[in-house]
This record gives structure tokens, sequence and C-alpha cells, in this order.
């Protein structure tokens, strides 16, 4: 749905929402790992998320890292998206189509237009706490290694 970069800055988001506070820093070789990126590519994510201290911050030294402070994890989503330059996804075309419009609409804009609100929504009332809760509460996951996925529920067999 998105750009591998915005995916694994959303995941990487999340994981530190999680793991830090300003007292406890996460050095970079722990989110790569974590949210199974390369190292480098993530350093450039988090370049981008560190830029003006905007969604993570980050602390030089021996016991520097990046974190992401209270004020940040209120965020919407949607932050995560504009810094990683995705914002166009709400505003364009699901076709990709540069004249459509109310007046001119695609093949697929009027049934496409409420999923597009359901989306933009989404990602406006998600917080980065929230979801870092979601997944501290087990209700959700980024990644689980060596273990068996849980099963949230059963369906019955007819």
């Amino acid at each position: 749905m998105f750009s591998k970069t915005t995916e694994y800055a959303l995941r990487a988001t999340i994981y530190i929402a999680q793991k830090s506070s300003e007292e406890k820093k996460i050095g970079i070789e722990e989110i790569a790992k974590a949210i199974d990126s390369p190292q480098s590519f993530t350093a450039k994510i988090l370049q981008a998320l560190t830029k003006d201290n905007r969604v993570i911050s980050s602390a030089r030294g021996p016991n520097g890292g990046f974190y992401i402070t209270d004020r940040a994890k209120k965020l919407p989503v949607r932050v995560i998206m504009e810094v990683m330059g995705e914002d166009d996804f709400f505003k364009n075309c699901v076709l990709g189509l540069k004249l459509c419009s109310e007046v001119n609409p695609c093949p697929m804009h009027n049934e496409y237009k409420p999923i597009k609100q359901q989306l933009m929504n989404l990602f406006e009332k998600k917080t980065i706490q929230i979801l870092a809760d979601e997944i501290k509460n087990g209700d959700a996951f980024i990644r689980i290694t060596g273990k068996k996925l849980p099963v949230l529920s059963k369906r019955k067999k007819n």
C-alpha cells in the first residue's frame, strides 16, 4: 500500500514508542533488527523522522540513541506519512490520473471516494501511542521471531 520506506518508518516509530523514553534511548542496530530492515536503510529513515524532532528525537554520545517524546506519541499516523512524502496518497486519484475530479471522475472515483475518506479518518484517528499500546497489549504485532503467532479468535467449522 505504501513504499517500503514508509512501511519501515511506521514500524520504526511504533517500535521506538514502545521501547524508549527520554531516559532510555534505543540504538539503530536494535531498531533495524526489530523492524527487519537493513541498518543503513533504517538510518536514512530515522534521519528523516528526526528532522526538527518532528516525530522521533535523538541524542548523541555514549548514552545516545533514539526516543520519542510523550508529545510526539500523541501525533496521528498521518504525520509519519507526511514526513515520508506519502501525503499525496490522500489527494491523488487511485489510478494515478492527474485530471481525475468530481467533474471528470476516473472509472473508480465514485466507489473509491468513501474508502479514501475512511483511510484518511483512520490515519488521523490512530496515534503512534495507540498503535504502540495495541502491540504492548498483544492485540497486534509488528514482528514475531521464533514464536508461533497467537490465535486471537477461532472460527467454528460447520
